[in-house]
């Protein structure tokens, strides 16, 4: 719909300002000096009645008078025209616009989205609970609206499959990538452009059909969840373990400011603490929070690690605890404070 109303916004200053030339050759043509020319055009064409700046003669009259049925339908057209574009908010859209296209060129360590369906709205919402840099990419106008309407919210219209787009959405400085398109065919799509565009790229990608993993992976998705699979595990857990089931689900769902699950990257790990053990940090006593995992250099998970599990800079710690508690171990344990 915008597009549509700025081509016709477009066609409109075109067909006026060649009436414009074409009129002022006519008159240029008929002895008219080039101001002249112009002045009576444009009198001509606002049909204000002034009166002529030189004595028309028969080919003057004839050529005035197709150039004033001519510029009626034009300025009639011009005024529908600027009327839709400004009922229909196209100009405030369009301000709005390029604001959030200035904040989005100065971008970098953000996540993109690409879709702004269930799951993508979804996945919005969390990221931005985590305080996450987002800009979504979405192509129908219905949807680009809600998100315009949206406060603080960044986006980008357009097909994500298209390679431009997802450059306008700074693919390139951007840390991670969620595509929720409806069928498999686009997000494996976007994944490829993706990966080519920025190889070390983290990508998350949405599946429907069985084994469409397999290949979404194969393009280079770092991992592809498949939402009807986990819907139906869920449900068949909840029959089994209903009272597991309902505590993970207490523990992810809850605010940031509860209790949350944290990944917490040891890169930054205080020299101090190189080579120490679990045990040795103290971090329940120290802290108040839990260390219930942790991921290895070999990518291998350990499950509730015993208190003399040593510690590298290579690790990662999976945390629960309270906000404030887990800041204070991130503050404890890393050299900056901030465990990324």
């Amino acid at each position: 719909m915008k597009r549509n109303n700025l081509k016709h916004a477009y066609l409109t200053g075109a067909l006026l300002l060649s009436v414009i030339i074409i009129g002022t050759i006519g008159y240029t043509l008929l002895g008219f000096t080039p101001s002249e020319a112009i002045y009576q055009t444009i009198i001509t064409m606002a049909t204000v009645g002034f009166e002529e700046v030189h004595q028309l003669d028969n080919r003057g009259m004839w050529f005035t008078s197709v150039l004033v049925v001519v510029s009626i339908g034009i300025f009639f057209y011009a005024v529908t025209s600027l009327t839709r574009y400004i009922v229909e908010g196209v100009f405030m859209n369009t301000y709005k616009d390029n604001k959030v296209k200035r904040k989005i060129e100065k971008i970098s360590d953000h996540v993109i989205i690409c879709g702004y369906g269930r799951n993508g709205k979804q996945a919005t919402i969390e990221l931005s609970q985590h305080h996450a840099k987002v800009v979504v990419v979405e192509n129908h106008a219905d949807t680009v609206q809600l998100l315009r309407e949206t406060p603080g919210m960044l986006y980008v219209e357009g097909d994500a499959t298209d390679e431009g787009v997802l450059k306008m959405a700074h693919l390139e400085t951007a840390r991670a990538l969620i595509t929720t398109l409806p069928t498999d065919a686009d997000n494996l799509f976007v994944v490829l452009t993706a990966k080519e565009l920025n190889p070390g790229l983290k990508i998350i990608s949405r599946a429907s059909v069985d084994n469409a993993d397999v290949k979404l992976k194969r393009a280079g998705a770092s991992n592809v969840i498949m939402p009807d699979k986990l819907g139906g595990q869920s449900m068949a857990k909840l029959v089994a373990q209903p009272d597991v089931m309902e505590f993970i689900e207490l523990i992810l769902l809850q605010s940031m400011e509860s209790v949350v699950l944290e990944e917490i990257s040891l890169h930054k790990l205080a020299t101090c603490f190189e080579g120490k053990s679990l045990i040795e940090l103290d971090i329940r006593n120290t802290s108040g929070a839990n260390i219930i995992g942790m991921k290895r250099p070999d990518n291998s998970y350990l499950i509730n690690p015993i208190p003399e599990t040593p510690l590298s800079s290579s690790d990662k710690l999976f945390a629960l605890g309270t906000r404030t508690q887990i800041n204070h171990l991130i503050k404890t344990i890393t050299t900056d404070g901030t465990g990324t």
